[in-house]
């Protein structure tokens, strides 16, 4: 059914569909099938209009040259091979199947069982092939026109380039933070047009961050125990197409509405960072549907079990796992890379379960294939790299271990500055070490500070709000009798689980959503806050929203308080304190003692509340709350033009207020507060302390302070 056009062998490179001004070039890897058809519809993407194999085979890739077929064109492929499930092949013709490279995505999935390879009312289950075509049913590729160089080349140019040692992150999702805001047109919400809005950008900016982390944008499906109750996966970790956007963040599906937001971003200086899902896809495990990889290759995309080729290696816990180690997989994951960095103007990656994408035959190796494949890419070796540094398989546990270049998740962080600011004992060192920078963690493979991802919340958990005011977590909501989420949250509540209006209560929490705040943008290391926080977004004690697309994530912009935006105005200030200092933005580990960096000495000391250095019995004391943490920069040259610094950092997790004296130095004339966490008003805070005089530090409170030298005054 190819008549009307004329087919040639083409180019088995580039992969995908590639336009010309003649027709477009199909290519598509498949190792081990026989024959492979390309299906081209009609506008609507109901009839089937024409049946053409492709004639080329070079090194298992399969190609032809389509003259007449232009960008707009609809299509999909049959695959031929054996179904023989114990041998890991699950070719089945009858399923149109979706271009790994397909760059757009035209209609909706939807759940049914012909979109099953095998027969789901068989007892023998995935082992007897389904016969019934799906193609009416099932979505189709798009043929997109190809980029100019001019473009390309626009898009590179525009790049903000923030250097790491001064990244801020802002952790958020397309739709939850756009689709209340009234202040965008209705039908812009929800929408990557709607989180370019110049009202979004203009606030963000506001805020100080530096760059936006998109929750998963490639295009992803519902699981269909989801559909089935009603619910769907609002965060998005279900990927089935690695180069098209997800068509419900599309306006009009077309994908050129998210280059427009990165350029949108990128003029007010924002980058954009995408949370990626290379680990596995949406086709599930054995009893999964055939919609794309599975029916293409399935012993080459997937990683299966050794002693029976049926069955799928899970670590992913998703119920497959990309097989990385392939190197037809390995070049569609870069060419992916390539593309939103190139054609779509994105600045970094956050790849979730990265600890899959290392792990080669003998483990996690972070001088694996695909660790070398990005940092010898021209392209991919100077954007950002995150790793969320674990998975559930074998030795899945990697924080600390990737290469150099990489930032990482800091699970760790999070946790002990939970715990510390809760009040557990023994915590001292540490958190002593966390908000250092991890350099245990880090700095031993001559990585920076800037390698720790530093946390308190982040979508996958409480929010701050919830942090401070829950227990323990109530996700009845999801239908999974409250059993799903993280069971240690190392959360408090201060007397009433949720909502109260015990004036008590809320303001120990108010206090503790600040010290939370306040820690984690004076750490060393690189911030990440999770939108909404600054504006105390609750979840309802829900530590696993990932299926509620709902009031549940969506942040109201309506019914913010002057609380809430009293708390919004002292993170951007939080923000424009680090952003000032460079004792807060080292790009080194700062030890004491340190050795002089030219005219300057950089140095770090931990006093006790006496104003003293720590003795190591005060570190090992289990009832130990209080903390002084001295960062300064000293000029130790005499044409030195540089000035003294020093940031003093009192912390008290404790139940009890303590009287901190100020260390003695005859240099220091006074000390400028710049943050004290029990004003959460931000009214009454003192301007200056005597050099030799005490701080009031009260229980579960912060105070920076910043020393006056002679010659500076307050405005320094």
């Amino acid at each position: 059914m190819s008549e009307g056009y004329s087919v040639s062998e083409g180019r088995s490179f580039p992969m995908g569909a590639t336009v010309s001004a003649q027709g477009t070039n199909f290519a598509i890897f498949s190792e081990h099938a026989e024959k492979v058809e390309l299906c081209l519809f009609d506008e609507m993407g109901q009839t089937e209009t024409a049946r053409i194999m492709l004639p080329g085979n070079t090194d298992h890739v399969w190609h032809g040259f389509v003259e007449g077929v232009h960008a707009g064109a609809l299509y999909g492929y049959r695959v031929y091979g054996p179904y023989e499930p114990q041998r890991g092949h699950r070719f089945n013709p009858n399923k149109l199947l979706l271009d790994p490279y397909a760059k757009r995505i035209d209609g909706a999935f939807h759940w049914s069982s012909i979109m099953y390879g095998y027969d789901a009312d068989n007892p023998r289950q995935d082992l007897v092939k389904d016969k019934r075509d799906n193609s009416r049913d099932m979505p189709k590729c798009v043929v997109v026109a190809p980029l100019s160089l001019s473009d390309k080349e626009r898009i590179s140019e525009a790049r903000p380039q923030v250097p790491w040692h001064k990244t801020i992150i802002y952790e958020t999702h397309v739709k939850g933070f756009t689709q209340l805001n009234l202040a965008i047109p209705s039908s812009a919400r929800g929408t990557f047009a709607g989180l370019a809005h110049p009202e979004n950008l203009a606030y963000i900016k506001e805020l100080g961050v530096t760059a936006i982390e998109l929750l998963p944008v490639h295009g992803f499906i519902d699981e269909s125990f989801l559909t089935a109750q009603g619910l769907s996966n609002y965060w998005g970790y279900n990927s089935l197409h690695f180069f098209a956007p997800h068509s419900g963040y599309l306006n009009d599906g077309d994908p050129a509405e998210f280059r427009h937001f990165t350029q949108a971003a990128h003029e007010a200086g924002l980058e954009v960072i995408l949370d990626v899902v290379y680990n596995h896809t949406s086709e599930g495990n054995h009893l999964g549907p055939t919609l794309s990889f599975r029916g293409i290759d399935n012993a080459s995309y997937y990683c299966l079990q050794a002693q029976d080729s049926r069955f799928y290696v899970n670590d992913t816990g998703c119920g497959n796992t990309l097989n990385l180690k392939h190197p037809r997989v390995l070049q569609m994951v870069m060419d992916s890379l390539r593309y939103w960095v190139t054609e779509m103007g994105v600045d970094g990656f956050r790849f979730d379960l990265a600890t899959v994408l290392g792990r080669e035959s003998h483990g996690f190796d972070p001088g694996s294939g695909f660790f070398d494949a990005i940092k010898q890419d021209p392209v991919l070796a100077s954007v950002k790299m995150i790793a969320e540094p674990w998975d559930i398989g074998p030795g899945g546990y990697q924080l600390g271990n990737y290469p150099t270049g990489w930032s990482e998740w800091n699970d760790r962080y999070r946790d002990t500055c939970r715990r510390f600011w809760r009040g557990d004992p023994g915590m001292l060192p540490e958190f002593a070490r966390r908000i250092h920078g991890s350099s245990d963690l880090f700095e031993h493979s001559g990585r920076k500070p800037s390698s720790s991802v530093n946390f308190i919340t982040s979508h996958d958990g409480f929010t701050l709000a919830d942090l401070v005011s829950y227990k323990n977590r109530h996700n009845e909501a999801n239908n999974e009798q409250n059993s799903d989420g993280h069971h240690s949250n190392f959360s408090e509540n201060y007397g009433v689980e949720g909502e109260t209006d015990d004036d008590a209560i809320l303001y120990v929490r108010e206090r503790q959503k600040r010290n939370f705040l306040a820690t984690l943008f004076l750490s060393q290391g690189t911030p990440m806050l999770l939108a909404g926080d600054e504006l105390s977004r609750s979840q309802k004690g829900n530590n696993n929203a990932y299926c509620q697309d709902n009031e549940i994530n969506w942040l109201d912009w309506q019914a913010l308080t002057k609380k809430e935006i009293a708390l919004s105005k002292f993170v951007s200030h939080l923000i424009k304190v680090r952003s000032s200092s460079p004792l807060l933005t080292s790009q080194r580990y700062i030890h004491k003692p340190d050795e002089p960096d030219g005219k300057i000495s950089w140095c770090v000391n931990w006093i006790n509340s006496y104003g003293e250095p720590m003795k190591d019995a005060q570190w090992a004391e289990q009832h130990a709350h209080c903390l002084g943490w001295v960062l300064e920069k000293i000029p130790v040259a005499e044409d030195s033009d540089k000035k003294s610094e020093r940031l003093l950092v009192l912390f008290n997790s404790g139940n009890d207020d303590v009287l901190f004296r100020l260390p003695e130095d005859e240099n220091v004339i006074g000390w400028k507060c710049l943050v004290d966490t029990r004003f959460i008003d931000g009214q009454g805070v003192p301007s200056c302390y005597e050099p030799r005089g005490e701080v009031p530090l009260m229980h579960k409170s912060l105070c920076l302070l910043k020393a006056l030298f002679d010659g500076q005054d307050e405005r320094d």
